[in-house]
């Protein structure tokens, strides 16, 4: 007797598999085909390819502008060291506000070519996703 409901128990496990593994056929063959692990590697190369020639073309323009901008600061400092130069305040108060216009100046530009340079790289960005 207790071989009868072992052999029942087996049967029905049994019985149970292979309804799930037919179920689990049907399921799958309803699912949209995915793309071969060979597209997404070829997809993968090419956006890191994208991607290095992005950032490479990014850091040598921004290292043009960092050094633009460290030239524009040693006149700055060159022309605040002349400060003492000055005879009377009138010509201490001009040379303190072309220095003044100056350095807001040199900032703008830095500011402004930054802003270009981003502007440039999102452009070209979004011109390689099309």
């Amino acid at each position: 007797m207790f071989k009868d409901v072992v052999e029942n128990i087996r049967q029905a496990t049994e019985t149970s598999v292979r309804l799930q593994q037919e179920m689990f056929k049907r399921r799958i063959t309803l699912w949209p085909t995915l793309p071969t692990p060979s597209s997404w590697e070829e997809q993968a190369k090419e956006f890191q390819k994208k991607w290095a020639e992005t950032m490479d073309d990014l850091i040598k323009r921004q290292a043009e502008l960092t050094q633009a901008q460290f030239k524009a600061g040693l006149a700055s400092i060159e022309k605040a060291f002349k400060l003492v130069e000055a005879k009377t305040p009138e010509d201490l108060r001009a040379k303190g506000l072309e220095l003044w216009m100056l350095c807001f100046e040199n900032l703008r530009k830095v500011q402004e070519a930054q802003v270009q340079e981003f502007e440039a790289a999102m452009q070209k960005w979004c011109a390689n996703d099309r």
